[in-house]
């Protein structure tokens, strides 16, 4: 079975807690890295082979994307390279499509109509809620054409992936997705490159971090993860001696959050960068509990993804999230980590202090995580998409119930099992 998608999905996030292949890393035609565009000789679309897979990458401009004007010019000159490269992609059985950027999806339905495949719309996130979390990205008139896009490609959708129950509600009761059409698989960790490990590792020296009660966000400094809650959180606990609130990540808010926490004088608030892949295991033992925190309103809009590391390194997690949210459902069902209102930095800086008082119920949890953790492994995911990709091509591949999927090759950098 082939299956081509309308993005790549790139290496995953080197910090995040949850460093997906999602859906078993589609990538053909891809977004280009700065390394594939350099490679490329400025030519837009740039052919490469990775452990025997081919991989078309799309280049476009790469102006800086905190402007309206230069967003909007990366992601037109990309849709159209990425309709040249389409060109080159033979005849798929299956094409995916993501939601980002959030007109590709149009460029996938088009070739799969144009060769005869079916068409997989795998909702990350949903727009134009997920555009208005960008400062200057309030503009009437392109959050309609958006929503236009996003309802017409759930309209002719052969299906549809939604990442968890909250997701898949926003899609049918607010955009008029077909229930029938939609499948709902979570993103996932895999359980075998994140295991649990010991708190008095190399990092966690080396950082002064092993004698601490580490509460860490891991992960993407953005718009979304309401962050600004934590810091006021920590100034609330300043008495807790061995508190730590580790931030480690960049992106649109860090320098904002570290001036605040400057400002405040909190000596217990430390921020580190994106960490080297291969730091990631000590890490995130490190951490005695994590945050998984969203701004409130835009849960199932946004999946926050990066629980499902914290499942697998065994760490317990404050969601300070809504309470529909999958992070907080997980958590609730589990036992795997406490609750938060998501705009209240009192009852969360209560539930960093109930965890740093009670070491016994930290491990507990840990050791819930890691049992959850291994009904999201990878290879179930893996699983799911491979019988949903079957299903919509059953002359290509016959699936038995009772049997491991057989070796799929897709249009990705590797073969999956």
């Amino acid at each position: 079975m082939t299956v081509v998608a309308g993005r790549a999905l790139n290496a995953p996030d080197p910090v995040s807690t949850a460093p997906l292949s999602r859906a078993s890393s589609f990538s053909l035609p891809g977004r280009s890295s700065p390394d594939a565009r350099a490679s490329g000789g400025g030519w837009p679309v740039v052919r490469e082979a990775r452990h025997g897979v081919t991989i078309l990458r799309a280049h476009g401009t790469r102006f800086r994307p905190r402007r309206f004007a230069g967003r909007a010019t990366n992601y037109v000159t990309y849709f159209a390279f990425a309709n040249l490269a389409s060109l080159g992609v033979g005849r798929p059985d299956v094409v995916v499509s993501l939601t980002d950027p959030p007109i590709i999806g149009l460029s996938a339905l088009a070739t799969a109509r144009r060769v005869g495949a079916r068409f997989v719309f795998l909702c990350e996130d949903i727009f134009p809620e997920v555009a208005t979390l960008l400062e200057d990205f309030h503009n009437p008139a392109v959050n309609r054409a958006l929503d236009r896009v996003n309802r017409y490609l759930l309209r002719h959708a052969d299906a549809i992936v939604a990442l968890g129950d909250r997701m898949r509600a926003r899609l049918v009761d607010e955009k008029g997705a077909d229930a029938r059409r939609v499948r709902v698989i979570h993103n996932w960790s895999d359980c075998r490159a994140i295991v649990p490990g010991d708190k008095d590792n190399a990092f966690a020296r080396a950082h002064g971090l092993a004698d601490r009660f580490v509460l860490m966000h891991s992960g993407n400094v953005g718009l979304s993860q309401n962050l600004e809650v934590l810091v006021e959180a920590a100034d609330r606990l300043r008495a807790k001696e061995r508190l730590v609130v580790l931030i480690v990540g960049n992106g649109a808010k860090r320098e904002a959050l570290q001036r605040d926490a400057e400002r405040r004088g909190l000596s217990n608030v430390r921020f580190l960068p994106y960490q080297p892949k291969d730091s990631l295991h000590e890490l995130f033992a490190s951490a005695d509990a994590f945050l998984v925190s969203l701004e409130p309103g835009i849960e199932g809009y946004i999946v926050p993804s990066k629980v499902y590391g914290i499942l697998a390194a065994g760490r317990p997690y404050i969601a300070a999230v809504d309470p529909s949210c999958e992070a907080a459902q997980i958590a609730r069902e589990y036992d795997c980590g406490l609750l938060a209102a998501p705009n209240d930095p009192d009852d969360l800086a209560r539930r960093i202090a109930s965890l740093y008082d009670d070491p016994a119920a930290v491990r507990s949890m840990g050791v819930n995580a890691r049992s959850a953790a291994l009904r999201f492994d990878r290879r179930i995911a893996v699983r799911s998409y491979y019988e949903l990709f079957a299903e919509l091509a059953p002359d290509t591949v016959h699936v038995r119930a009772d049997a491991a999927p057989p070796t799929v090759r897709l249009k990705a950098d590797t073969t999956y099992k």
